[in-house]
């Protein structure tokens, strides 16, 4: 397999309200301080150099994900948010036993609720928050996902909000037996970049239509009639961090 990009763009509960943004030149570092750590996320992962660890196996990687009624859809001006109602909770594999991380919200973030009582309290602490990560391709259309890019047209502008009446987070496994992956302890992506995250990626990509691409596209990282800065078309794209330094962390493969 080819070198790839891990790429992440999703908001987390806790983030400090200071500004900022994905313009070139931003250090975030200067503002929040966690960015600065030797354990950040995302990484260029090299699939060659990855350490196969069969004790991944053991216990197999087992979400219990519930499928979500009345979920509210934002567009925070950084990206769209899905929160979920349902508690749904993922354990095994390289997760502490017996320990639960409930999904707080897409994409895949969880938060470990055997050890602490909020999300927010989990951040930054050792075994405190997962983060499963999917790849994306272009191909047919993603039929779970249909429930949230059909609402993206009135979500267009920052600040706008939509309540779907159901959404089911399973349609996101795209391998069933859920063994293929990889593991590293990383950071979070945005803001304020707070480690000790265990960052689970999936092997095999999930699919979805050109079209749903497209109305993601769409959306803008402004709110409705805000006069914008000259050369900012106002879309939101490039919310990507770039990819950091992988130090001495080890890439853990749970297959050969």
């Amino acid at each position: 397999m080819a070198d790839c990009v891990i790429e992440d763009s999703d908001y987390y509960p806790g983030k400090d309200d200071l500004d900022w943004g994905y313009e070139e030149g931003v250090e975030w570092g200067l503002l929040f301080p966690e960015a600065n750590g030797e354990n950040q996320s995302p990484i260029n992962l090299n699939s060659r150099e990855a350490c196969y660890d069969p004790r991944l196996l053991e216990v197999g990687l087992t979400p219990n994900y519930v499928v979500c009624r009345d979920c509210e859809v934002i567009n925070d001006g950084h990206t769209v948010r899905i929160m979920l109602k349902s508690k749904s909770v993922v354990t095994g594999g390289p997760l502490p036993s017996d320990h639960e991380y409930e999904l707080h919200e897409l994409h895949l973030i969880h938060w470990n609720s055997t050890l602490f009582n909020s999300v927010e309290e989990a951040l930054g602490k050792k075994n405190g928050v997962l983060i499963i990560a999917l790849f994306v391709q272009i191909g047919k259309e993603h039929i779970g996902l249909k429930a949230i890019t059909e609402v993206l047209q009135d979500l267009q502008y920052k600040g706008k909000t939509k309540i779907i009446p159901c959404f089911n987070p399973n349609t996101l496994l795209p391998d069933p037996l859920l063994r293929d992956y990889w593991v590293y302890e990383g950071s979070l992506t945005t803001p304020p970049c707070s480690e000790n995250v265990t960052w689970i990626l999936y092997r095999y990509p999930l699919t979805i239509s050109q079209i749903q691409i497209e109305e993601f596209r769409r959306l803008r990282s402004h709110v409705k009639g805000a006069e914008l800065p000259e050369g900012n078309d106002g879309m939101l794209g490039d919310n990507f961090r770039p990819t950091q330094p992988l130090s001495d962390r080890v890439v853990r493969a749970a297959f050969q």
